[in-house]
């Protein structure tokens, strides 16, 4: 009986720590109405970069599309979320545990999270590309500096 319950929560749990995982990463979130955002740091990083005004242009168009193309796929995205997650409760209110079962909707849902990774990391690409040699190191600098400040936080709160 424990191996039934660990792995009804493993399988409940996964999507939700995979999910979980981009707002550690301080890089992206969704608000409630679907559009994308910096987390509070990451506008203020572009603006440490000296942008040019054409460099400012490109990474603005390059947001609107991520934006357009989210918002395109945002509905059938929510709707396949839903269906796994009901078809999850389904297997675990289920009268015989199948793990085979519980494992294939997991793994299926940790894949459209990983391609959803994957996508992101892309785009931050395009917009990591349309900057300088000069800048990249700059960015790369403030970035190490926000994760220090984020760890030095945590630690702060783990002593309080």
């Amino acid at each position: 009986m424990k191996i039934f319950n660990k792995t009804i929560v493993i399988a409940m749990a996964l999507p939700l720590v995979l999910g979980s995982m981009s707002a550690f990463a301080g890089q992206e979130y969704q608000d409630h109405n679907g559009g994308m955002h910096k987390a509070h740091h990451g506008g203020k990083l572009f603006s440490q970069l000296d942008l040019t005004a054409t460099q400012k242009q490109e990474m603005k168009i390059l947001r609107q599309a991520n934006r357009s193309e989210y918002k395109a796929q945002r509905v059938e995205n929510h709707k396949a979320m839903q269906a796994d997650r009901q078809q999850l409760e389904k297997l675990v209110l289920a009268s015989n545990f199948d793990e085979s079962a519980v494992r294939a909707v997991a793994e299926k849902m940790s894949q459209q999270q990983v391609e959803r990774r994957v996508k992101m990391l892309e785009q931050r690409h395009k917009m990591l590309s349309i900057l300088t040699p000069e800048q990249k190191q700059k960015y790369a600098e403030l970035k190490q500096q926000q994760s220090e400040k984020y760890l030095m936080r945590l630690e702060n709160k783990k002593h309080h």
